[in-house]
């Protein structure tokens, strides 16, 4: 699997050693001297103050990997194999209400304003950078050169705007400047914060941090451990992780059956039903009207349209997302199992917790990880050819164009929806306001939302698989 800058790299060396740790049953025993063999006294830090400030971010770098987060920690004196023995303990389904958090420790090397004059500024008569500055916060040195009190900037650019000679720059927050909804900022410490109630989890500022300080919530070690308890779990796995690895589908999907999963289901089986039954309901709305209908298939997308464009949400289609067919078909055909999602997106874990029929989310970056912890070689591992071969539409369904070809074969005819018009309720600035769906750029892309029990069972039960008695 591509790792595609040093903070991946960082984030997979530690799961995997952790996972290494826990296949030899030594998580507990030996976690406290992870980060002291991670970065041993003689070691060259870089981007550090010091060994023992890297020490320290690999500590608390180790608590989401492990189902928590900077809010666990109510005593400093707390060991880490206190908090690997609560996550081997740990019962039922993770109930944090945050999927992503801000490792503070990491988090302290952006600048607090974004603004900075440079040696450029030649003192001018004008003045205008301190003339418009609103809070005053512009002074003059003794040579008559510009400076920027920082306690008083609110960063809000005048100054730089109307500087003539360009001399003040602008100095980006990188998941601040990642994020298209504005979903983060800066609290009272100076710590970057995320506000869920404005994040779509489109996962682009998990990459963009420079030190690697905003995590998901994993739920690596839940998995692993019910595995070893003998738990059935079964994986159905998003079809796109067969671009990670060069090696046959049978390979791959072996390799993950080799984790110790029950079962593997491709979650491209669900969406050929995602397809049947979006391309009716499209059929549907066109005839009542309804100019065009989007999709509901990336939860990135539906967080968008219901916390920042609500004059989208009534045109986003009421049919299920291939993950959530493709778990009521492991449901169905594993009825004492527990389902574990794994695909490349962050937002897939806020659809999960929608989803009464999926039990744990991983992604492909854990994915290859855990393969690397317990010693599993996709080449050489035995291989699992799945039983249910897909179309290609649907093992294609993220693509451009791959969702309209697979309408176009679900509709009587195999004809092609009629062309849309612009809705009356939707003005031509509101449509600029919607984004390209290009929101997930980690290697991590998004997928649906939760419906009304109703539309649900009434678009699933005009499928061949009726839903499980247990997600009902």
């Amino acid at each position: 699997m591509p790792l595609t800058n040093n903070v991946m790299i960082v984030r997979h060396k530690l799961l995997t050693n952790l996972i290494k740790l826990w296949k030899d049953n030594q998580l507990v025993e030996r976690i406290d001297r992870l980060p002291i063999e991670l970065s041993p006294r003689t070691s060259r830090v870089l981007g550090r103050c010091c060994v023992h400030k890297e020490r320290a971010v690999w500590k608390y770098k180790s608590f989401p990997l492990m189902g928590f987060d900077m809010s666990d920690e109510t005593d400093e004196l707390t060991p880490l194999s206190e908090y690997a023995r609560k996550a081997l303990e740990r019962k039922g389904q993770q109930q944090k209400d945050n999927i992503l958090c801000v490792i503070d420790e990491a988090c302290s090397s952006c600048v607090q304003t974004n603004y900075e004059i440079t040696n450029l500024c030649k003192g001018c008569v004008a003045r205008a950078c301190a003339t418009n500055c609103p809070k005053n916060a512009i002074e003059f040195n003794r040579a008559g050169k510009a400076v920027i009190n920082h306690d008083l900037c609110i960063s809000c650019g005048i100054c730089h705007s109307n500087c003539p000679y360009h001399a003040i720059v602008y100095m980006p927050v990188p998941c601040e400047e990642a994020c298209p909804v504005k979903a983060i900022t800066k609290d009272e410490r100076g710590v970057e914060h995320i506000d869920e109630s404005k994040c779509i989890y489109c996962g682009k500022c998990i990459n963009s941090c420079p030190f690697g300080a905003i995590f998901e919530i994993s739920q690596v070690f839940d998995v692993l451990q019910r595995l070893r308890e003998g738990e059935k779990m079964v994986a159905v796995v998003a079809p796109a992780i067969l671009g990670q690895y060069n090696a046959p589908t049978e390979k791959v999907y072996g390799a993950i059956k080799a984790i110790g999963f029950e079962d593997v289901i491709e979650v491209a089986q669900g969406a050929m039903e995602t397809i049947r039954n979006e391309g009716a309901e499209l059929e549907e709305k066109i005839e009542e009207g309804q100019a065009f209908m989007t999709t509901s298939c990336c939860p990135s997308w539906v967080e968008l349209a219901n916390k920042h464009i609500p004059e989208m949400k009534p045109f986003i289609s009421s049919t299920g997302s291939p993950m959530y067919y493709a778990a009521r078909i492991a449901k169905e055909k594993h009825p004492d199992a527990q389902v574990v999602f794994i695909g490349p997106c962050v937002a897939k874990r806020k659809e999960a917790r929608r989803d009464e029929c999926v039990d744990f989310v991983m992604t492909f970056e854990e994915i290859n990880s855990i393969f690397d912890g317990l010693g599993i070689e996709v080449a050489t591992t035995d291989p699992f050819p799945i039983p249910f071969v897909s179309t290609r539409a649907a093992h294609g369904f993220a693509q451009a164009g791959r969702r309209r070809d697979g309408r176009r074969t679900a509709l009587p005819g195999g004809q092609q929806p009629a062309a849309g018009r612009r809705h009356p309720g939707l003005q031509p600035e509101q449509e600029k306001r919607i984004p390209a769906p290009r929101l997930c750029q980690i290697g991590q892309s998004p997928g649906q939302v939760h419906r009304g029990h109703g539309l649900r069972r009434r678009m699933y039960h005009g499928s061949q698989h009726p839903q499980p008695a247990r997600c009902r």
